[in-house]
């Protein structure tokens, strides 16, 4: 399916993951919800599609919780949750978001995560062979009428009406981002949208023709979605300017520390995404406009794209002419940045709701248990 435009969402740090000097441990930036809120709320005033609640076992909120205090507050963004696989048992995880799904009335979209568990040391593989089992349970919870699985991490028979979504035809839609073979095998057979981190653009374009390959595979065709930073300003030399003073009373060490924090530190994305640093110039600029100083102090997406607004459009039109139709953007300090994207960019972008694009959010309340079918 061809999608005329991309979906332009934000980012919610409620995960200890704001400031305006990057390595600056600023009160003023914690993640409380009084905080966290201001920035989805003005998201959502702002026009974005959707906004990424992140989960790791830091100072902050959790995901799940989070979004459903933020439902009554918001009007028209969806909320991207991020979802770590076995930190809930996979019944009672379908039962929640089924129920998130209805107050939101469809406005949620899930990212599976596979890293370790807080505490926790697994082999790669075993981290993506429970991923796996959780998917197939969510599948089959979303699209049959039972609950009938065994595997090597869980084994049940149960009814899935007490789990049924909001949305349809296949539920809420699954992103997942991943570099190891069994996570992109994972993500071909079963997710909807493949998330990467910056990277050249030969990079992508190479790590795109692979995946389509591999989905094809499944019979299955895969969403690109792109996590990367912004830096916006009227000219070049400011969003510059701006770029540097991000790092301008960063220690070194202290930067290191804050990215040991992070569950997935030690993953192959996030080494990727140092590799990547390495190759830039002196200025942190490994092609135009594509800044890698911010991954001096975050686990991560590592990298910003960094320029006046022309260069930053034509950056991201770039992007969507390559196939990615899902931007998951953010910026230091987030509520300012959220502003200044919105106030330069993003009216010059065409603006798509992926699950409506894709027909899994009915146009009326569906015929769920939850929804407008019989009480059983």
């Amino acid at each position: 399916m061809k999608i005329d435009g991309a979906e332009i969402s934000w980012f919610a740090p409620i995960c200890d993951g704001d400031d305006q000097f990057l390595g600056v441990r600023d009160e003023k930036f914690k993640s409380s919800w009084e905080n966290t809120s201001q920035i989805i709320k003005t998201a959502d005033t702002l026009g974005y599609s959707n906004v990424l609640c992140p989960s790791s076992y830091q100072v902050g909120q959790d995901p799940l919780i989070y979004i459903s205090a933020m439902a009554n507050l918001t009007k028209k963004i969806n909320f991207l949750a991020a979802i770590r696989s076995g930190e809930m048992y996979p019944p009672m995880l379908a039962r929640s978001i089924a129920t998130l799904d209805h107050i939101l009335k469809g406005r949620l979209t899930i990212n599976i995560i596979s890293s370790d568990l807080p505490g926790t040391l697994q082999p790669s593989d075993e981290r993506y062979a429970r991923s796996r089992e959780v998917i197939q349970i969510l599948k089959q919870a979303w699209n049959q009428d039972e609950i009938n699985f065994q595997g090597n991490y869980y084994n049940f028979n149960l009814p899935s009406s007490p789990v049924k979504p909001y949305q349809q035809n296949g539920g809420p839609l699954l992103y997942f981002g991943g570099y190891s073979p069994e996570g992109v095998d994972l993500c071909a057979e079963f997710c909807d949208v493949y998330l990467m981190w910056p990277d050249t653009k030969d990079k992508l374009k190479d790590l795109m023709s692979k995946m389509k390959s591999k989905s094809t595979k499944y019979n299955r065709t895969l969403q690109f979605g792109l996590r990367v930073h912004v830096i916006v300003r009227e000219t070049e030399n400011e969003a510059k300017a701006y770029a540097n003073k991000l790092i301008s009373k960063l220690d070194l060490k202290i930067g290191e520390d804050l990215k040991k924090r992070a569950l997935d530190s030690k993953s192959l994305g996030v080494s990727k995404q140092t590799l990547l640093r390495e190759k830039a110039d002196r200025e942190y600029y490994v092609e135009p406009n594509l800044w890698t100083g911010i991954g001096l102090a975050r686990s991560g997406c590592g990298a910003a794209i960094v320029g006046n607004p022309e260069q930053v459009f034509n950056k991201i039109r770039g992007y969507i002419n390559m196939g990615i139709h899902a931007f998951i953007l953010s910026g230091y300090p987030h509520n300012q940045e959220c502003e200044l994207f919105a106030k330069y960019v993003l009216p010059k972008l065409k603006n798509v709701n992926l699950p409506e694009v894709l027909g899994r959010v009915p146009k009326t309340t569906p015929n769920t248990p939850l929804g407008n079918g019989p009480r059983e």
